[in-house]
C-alpha cells in the first residue's frame, strides 16, 4: 500500500469542521477508494480554544496557517479560510511554492487569481483543485472536465446561490415582498447580516467565472461578468411571471458568441416547464448544453458543511489516487484570453413592468418607443382600469438586441405618464 497522504487544513469554520468530520467518519471507506490512508496531520484556525464538536486528537495545531502550509511532512493543503486576498491567498501561494497540492472552496480567491495560481501549480507539478468552489456538493466541474470532456460546450447556466433562490421561492410561495423575506432568511441563518455579497449577485458571479473558464477553456475573467442582483424584484413581478408562464430565478449564464465570451448574472424569467424553474429553496442546479451529449442538468445542495465537505474530500481522493487533472480542464499555460462580449450586444427577449397613469394615448406612446427601436412586442397585460390613476402594465418582447432595448426604455422612462423607473427582466428560454 502507498504511504499515507498527509493533509493539513487551514480554516475550521462550518466547512472545515465538515471536512474533519468526513475524514474521521468515513476513514475506512476513503482508504479503500484511495488505496492509502488519508491522514489529517495539521490544522490552523483563529481560536484554538473554541469547541467545534470535532475530533482533533493527534493533529498538530498551527497558529500561523501560512507557516503550516510551508511546513515539512504535508502533501495536501486544504484552504477554507475564504476571501479573495489576505491569509487565504498567502496560504495557497505558500503551499504551491513548496510543491504541495492545494484543495480549496474559495471561489472569490480563484475568480480574482485563479489563472495565475493555476500557472504556479503547473510550474511546480502539483494540483490546484476547487470542486467545492462552485455549487457545493454538485460535481459540476468534474462533469465538465471528464464526463463531458469530449464535447464542445455551447452554454452553461445555473442557480448558483442558495440564499437568492430561497428568497425568490419564499416571495412566490408566501406572496411577501423582498425586504420581509430577506429579514426572515437572515433570522434563519440562510442570509448573512450583510447579505449584499449574495443578493447583489457577486457570489454567483465568482462561481460563474470559474464555470465559464472550465467550460470554454478560457482564462478566468471575473471582470468580464455582467452582474445584477435581486433587490429590485418585487412580489408584483413574481405574480406577473406566474401569469405569463414563468418563474423568476437568479441565474449565472455563459456562452461563446461572435462578440466573445458572454458571462451574465441577473434575474431571469424561466419557463415553468424548464428544469431550473422547479429548483426551489436553498438548492442549486447547473444546466450544460453540449454538442454531442445534449442538455445535462445537475441539482443538489449548493452550500453547507456536508455537501461542501463532500466536494473537498472528493478532490483529495483524486489527488491520493493520482487522478488530479488540471483544475481548469486544460493546462493553465494554454487557457485562452477570450474577449468579453459586451452586454449591449446580448440578444434576447425581455419582460417589462411599467407603472403608468391610466389615460388615453399611454399605450400608443409606449409602442411608438419600441417601434422606433425595432423592438417587437409579444404580449401585454393590464390588470383592471383606474382612469387617471396609476396602473401596472406588463409586456414581453420578442428577441432583440440589448442596446436597442435600453434606448427604448430610456425614452419610455422619460414619458410624463410613466411614474416609476421601468423594471426589466431578461427572458431565458431554457
Amino acid at each position: 500500500m502507498k504511504p499515507p497522504l498527509k493533509i493539513a487544513i487551514a480554516g475550521l469554520g462550518t466547512v472545515g469542521g465538515g471536512v474533519v468530520a468526513l475524514l474521521r467518519r468515513n476513514a475506512a471507506l476513503l482508504e479503500r477508494h484511495a488505496g492509502r490512508k488519508l491522514e489529517l496531520v495539521g490544522v490552523s484556525a483563529r481560536d484554538r480554544k473554541r469547541d467545534r464538536g470535532i475530533d482533533l486528537g493527534g493533529v498538530a495545531w498551527h497558529d500561523d496557517p501560512v507557516a503550516m502550509a510551508a511546513a515539512p511532512g504535508i502533501d495536501v493543503v486544504v484552504e477554507l479560510i475564504g476571501g479573495s486576498d489576505g491569509a487565504a491567498a498567502k496560504v495557497v501561494t505558500a503551499a504551491l511554492e513548496k510543491s504541495r497540492h492545494v484543495v480549496t472552496a474559495n471561489k472569490a480567491l480563484l475568480a480574482h487569481h485563479g489563472t495565475e495560481l493555476a500557472l504556479l501549480a503547473e510550474s511546480k507539478g502539483v494540483t490546484l483543485a476547487f470542486e467545492a468552489a462552485v455549487a457545493g456538493g454538485i460535481p459540476i466541474l468534474k462533469a465538465l472536465r471528464e464526463g463531458l470532456g469530449a464535447n464542445r460546450i455551447l452554454r452553461v447556466c445555473g442557480i448558483l446561490n442558495g440564499t437568492c433562490n430561497y428568497i425568490l421561492t419564499q416571495m412566490r410561495e408566501t406572496r411577501r415582498d423582498f425586504a420581509a423575506v430577506l429579514a426572515e432568511a437572515q433570522s434563519l441563518g440562510y442570509a448573512e447580516t450583510d447579505p449584499s455579497f449574495d443578493i447583489d449577485g457577486i457570489d454567483t458571479a465568482h462561481k460563474l467565472a470559474l464555470l465559464a473558464a472550465v467550460a470554454f477553456g478560457s482564462a478566468v475573467d471575473f471582470a468580464g461578468v455582467h452582474v445584477e442582483g435581486i433587490r429590485h424584484v418585487s412580489a408584483l413581478d413574481i405574480d406577473f411571471a406566474q401569469d405569463l408562464g414563468y418563474r423568476i430565478k437568479l441565474l449565472g449564464l455563459a456562452r461563446m458568441t461572435e462578440h466573445g465570451l458572454e458571462q451574465r448574472v441577473h434575474p431571469c424569467m424561466v419557463p415553468l416547464a424548464a428544469p431550473l424553474a422547479r429548483v426551489e429553496g436553498v438548492h442549486n442546479a447547473v444546466m450544460v448544453e453540449a454538442d454531442f451529449a445534449g442538455t445535462v442538468t445537475l441539482e443538489g445542495r449548493g452550500a453547507g458543511a456536508e455537501p461542501t465537505a463532500s466536494a473537498v474530500v472528493a478532490d483529495i481522493l483524486d489527488i491520493a489516487t493520482g487522478r488530479g487533472a488540471p483544475g481548469f480542464a486544460l493546462p493553465a499555460s494554454v487557457l485562452a484570453r477570450q474577449p468579453s462580449a459586451p452586454i449591449a450586444r446580448h440578444r434576447g427577449a425581455y419582460y417589462v413592468r411599467l407603472m403608468v397613469v391610466d389615460r388615453p394615448g399611454v399605450i400608443a406612446d409606449i409602442t411608438a418607443a419600441f417601434r422606433d427601436e425595432s423592438v417587437s412586442m409579444e404580449q401585454m397585460l393590464q390588470r383592471g382600469r383606474r382612469p387617471g390613476e396609476a396602473v401596472p402594465i406588463v409586456l414581453t418582447t420578442h428577441e432583440t438586441e440589448e442596446a436597442a432595448m435600453l434606448r427604448a426604455m430610456a425614452r419610455i422612462e422619460a414619458l410624463n405618464t410613466v411614474l416609476e423607473k421601468p423594471r426589466t427582466i431578461r427572458v431565458e428560454n431554457l
